[in-house]
């Protein structure tokens, strides 16, 4: 009977390491199975950081965009009325040569460049004797008698819209 229980003691012995051993394995399968979803977990959470980030920059660029449309969208408009208001100055030289012009139409002028202003319209300095700058100044003519390289004369006005230019001043430029 001895012999008995000792065959009983080593097979519960051999059942227990078995299950021992089925414990181990299955802890190790659930190990493996949780460090696949922590690395899913992981993927999924850059992911969706990077998502958020790409919008927010979206968004931050998006509003840049409509800045600029706001700033810069009634540039054509803009445009359109420079030619009148050069056309205006134009006008006003030539009445002066002929004799004295109505105070109205200088307020007429005046008022224009008000509205002008107001909308980020800067004029582009091109006084005679100033050096010329081709990146504002467009050079028309050449003259004789001065400094190289310097205003002559102003033709036409420039313009900048907040910043940004318009229309060049056009000038006579002495060589």
């Amino acid at each position: 009977m001895e012999e008995e229980e000792k065959k009983d003691d080593l097979n519960k012995e051999d059942q227990i390491e078995e299950k021992l051993l089925m414990g181990v394995d299955e802890a190790r399968a659930l190990q493996a199975e949780i460090n696949s979803l922590t690395r899913e977990r992981d993927e999924y959470l850059d992911g969706w950081k990077r998502a958020k980030a790409d919008l927010a920059n979206y968004k931050r660029d998006e509003l840049k965009r409509l800045e600029e449309m706001a700033r810069f969208g009634n540039e054509e408009l803009i445009k359109e009325l420079l030619t009148v208001l050069s056309n205006l100055e134009l006008s006003l030289s030539v009445l002066e040569k002929s004799g004295p012009v109505e105070k109205g139409v200088y307020m007429i002028k005046n008022q224009f460049e008000d509205i002008l202003r107001k909308q980020g319209i800067v004029r582009v300095d091109a006084s005679p004797g100033m050096a010329f700058d081709p990146t504002i100044h467009e050079a028309l003519y050449g003259a004789e008698g001065g400094d190289s390289g310097h205003i002559a004369e102003e033709i036409e006005a420039g313009y900048l819209l907040n910043g940004k230019l318009l229309r060049p001043a056009k000038v006579k430029v002495f060589k």
